[in-house]
């Protein structure tokens, strides 16, 4: 009875904070990075790890990339550089191209201090998806999870998937996608022990992915999608409106500050009353003609 209270509590927890600000509107809704740091925590190898990755009981992969609608298969390859590891979560889109969907950077900074990041790729979450571990609100030092113990021993052989397009293990079964709204109650649990920060902890580890990073030319053509960042798009409003507002009061100032300008009127000219104003003749040779003409009535 009290692991079905639990379950229920879980349930109305997922269900009354899922709001559609926590979609972003593209492929990377299908991939929680908070769950999926949270599988990599419980796991005790990077092996491991891809295989739970991949298991439809942990529902924690929903990505259909090329749309064939099955989930992908998401291997797992460890770019190695000393103490640096950035473990990189690639789907093969294609048997010429593979999409990296996200980066695990870990990094030493002391002799048992270990940081972890997990960093989405622009393409599918934007930029600056970055997701770490936290304690009441504190960066956690990773160094203790087993993953972490066992990629730091000294008997570590550096990872490298050895699955490809269309070629995955034999326990690998594809399955169907769910929907967002069921996928997102699934690991909305998770997120209370995740946070999203704008700070690179592992700088040598990121530095280091990027000479290794991957993109689907083919799949950023056809299935990407530009997230319109609601903030930004509010901000933009509201910038438009105040241009708007200070044109249309510096364009009212203006009007009041210049001087009215009446059309001019002609002063009429006083004559006196036994005075004759003569006017001059638009058609001067009309004008010589009809004064021929009386003069020669007066011969007559």
């Amino acid at each position: 009875m009290k692991s079905y209270m639990l379950s229920f509590s879980f349930a109305l927890l997922a269900f009354f904070g899922m709001s559609n600000e926590d979609q972003l509107g593209t492929s990377g809704d299908h991939l929680d990075l908070d769950a999926v740091m949270e599988l990599f925590k419980k796991s005790d190898s990077i092996e491991e790890f891809e295989q739970e990755l991949n298991s439809e009981k942990n529902g924690v992969n929903n990505l259909d990339l090329n749309q064939d609608g099955f989930v992908d298969y998401i291997r797992v390859i460890d770019y190695a550089d000393g103490d640096v590891h950035a473990l990189t979560l690639q789907v093969p889109y294609s048997d010429t191209e593979s999409q990296d969907i996200a980066v695990i950077e870990i990094e030493k900074s002391g002799d048992e201090v270990v940081n972890a990041q997990i960093i989405g790729d622009e393409t599918l979450y934007g930029k600056d998806y970055i997701i770490e571990p936290q304690v009441d609100s504190k960066t956690v030092n990773v160094y203790h999870w087993r993953p972490i113990r066992h990629i730091y021993s000294p008997s570590y052989v550096i990872w490298v998937s050895p699955w490809r397009y269309n070629r995955c293990p034999n326990w690998y079964r594809p399955w169907r996608p769910v929907v967002w709204s069921v996928y997102r109650t699934r690991h909305v649990r998770y997120h209370v022990h995740y946070r999203r920060v704008k700070i690179y902890r592992c700088r040598r580890a990121h530095g280091h992915y990027y000479k290794h990073k991957v993109h689907s030319h083919t799949f950023k053509a056809k299935h990407v999608h530009h997230p319109v960042n609601k903030q930004k798009a509010v901000n933009k409003k509201s910038t438009k409106t105040h241009i708007t507002k200070n044109h249309t009061k510096s364009h009212t100032k203006s009007q009041a500050k210049r001087p009215s300008v009446k059309p001019t009127q002609k002063k009429a000219t006083k004559t006196s009353p036994n005075r004759q104003v003569r006017s001059t003749p638009k058609n001067p040779a009309r004008s010589n003609k009809s004064n021929r003409s009386s003069k020669s009535g007066r011969r007559r």
